[in-house]
Parts: structure tokens; C-alpha cells; sequence
């Protein structure tokens, strides 16, 4: 799933660093991304992953995963 960094461990052994770690929680709440559905992203090999996502309610015949450009699609369409 998509993860969430705490920064608060690193206050400690970072004086003077503050200004910095509140600058990328700052960023990482203004994240315009969508996180939905969720997904695990795990590598498995050197070359090779294996992504997986929270498709609840939809079967395998209903998604459609198309990878263009760099770029995964993953569209779903309930059958009548």
C-alpha cells in the first residue's frame, strides 16, 4: 500500500535540520496523486515486480490493464 514516512525519529539527531523535515511532510500532504485503489509494489527479482491491487467488488473479467509509454492502466467495468 502506499506508505507514509515519520520524520519525528530524526528530530532528535538533526538540530537545526527541523525547518527541512517539516518542509517534506508538508509536501507529502500536498501530494496530488491518487493512492486509490490501494497497491503493493514488491520486487521479487533484480528485473522483476510483482504489483498488487485492492480491486474489491470486481473480477478479473472486468479489469482491463493496458501499459503504454511507461505508463500501467488498470480500468474496471462491471458486467451487466
Amino acid at each position: 500500500m502506499a506508505t507514509s514516512y515519520d520524520y519525528a525519529s530524526l528530530y532528535r539527531s538533526s538540530v537545526g535540520f527541523d525547518r527541512i523535515f517539516n518542509l517534506l511532510e508538508n509536501a507529502q500532504r500536498g501530494r496530488s496523486s491518487n493512492d486509490w485503489p490501494p497497491y503493493d509494489i514488491v520486487k521479487t527479482d533484480d528485473d522483476t515486480y510483482r504489483i498488487s491491487i485492492a480491486v474489491a467488488g470486481f473480477a478479473q473479467n472486468d479489469l482491463d490493464i493496458t501499459f503504454q509509454s511507461n505508463l500501467l492502466t488498470v480500468t474496471g467495468k462491471k458486467q451487466e
